[in-house]
């Protein structure tokens, strides 16, 4: 009875000193907002399990994440239809800004039909969404990244809420695959 009583006391004492010191560990990591976690007022529509959900894009390569979600089937069949796929799958810590299908219906189907029949513009279009770095929900406040394709957009903001290039929202951010993070924004946009 005593050596058990003696060897809770060391395991609780031990437990006070350890947990403390963890989260002192932990926690310059979360505060300098390299934890993605998913923010934005559309990441409640975003399922978090089965497939296309949060945990399931959290394993697969970003190309293939994407085509897994509902959301972003219109993106799927672009970049599909771009041979862009092995590319952004292939590449490391990248950032998608992922129109979803809301937001490819604010095209007119005429010029949507004419850019997905259009290789070179259409890759043109998908590579200025992509930036070759992982940007963190902290860089999103202020940031200007150069895109695949070569020119640079803007974002700003606060908190959840985020604008690109002053006409696209983020409406669910952060969102990790296994090589990229993906912000879903609600308007394509379109390289100067």
């Amino acid at each position: 009875m005593n050596v058990t009583r003696i060897r809770r006391s060391v395991l609780t004492a031990s437990a006070a000193l350890i947990f403390p010191v963890t989260l002192a560990m932990a926690a310059p990591t979360a505060s300098a907002g390299n934890v993605s976690q998913p923010f934005g007022p559309g990441c409640a529509s975003v399922p978090k399990e089965g497939t296309g959900g949060l945990d399931d894009m959290a394993d697969d390569q970003v190309a293939t994440a994407a085509s897994k979600n509902p959301e972003l089937s219109t993106l799927a069949a672009a970049v599909k239809a771009a041979d862009l796929g092995d590319t952004l799958n292939k590449s490391k810590d990248i950032t998608l800004f992922a129109p979803t299908n809301a937001a490819f219906k604010k095209i007119p189907k005429a010029d949507l039909d004419a850019l997905l029949a259009d290789k070179e513009e259409l890759t043109k279009v998908l590579t200025y969404h992509v930036v070759g770095e992982k940007i963190t929900q902290n860089q999103l406040a202020d940031g200007d990244f150069k895109t695949l394709e070569g020119s640079n957009l803007t974002t700003s903001g606060s908190g959840a809420s985020f604008t690109v290039n002053d006409s696209a929202k983020i409406v669910c951010g952060g969102i990790p695959t296994a090589n990229a993070t993906v912000q879903l924004i609600d308007t394509v946009l379109m390289p100067k």
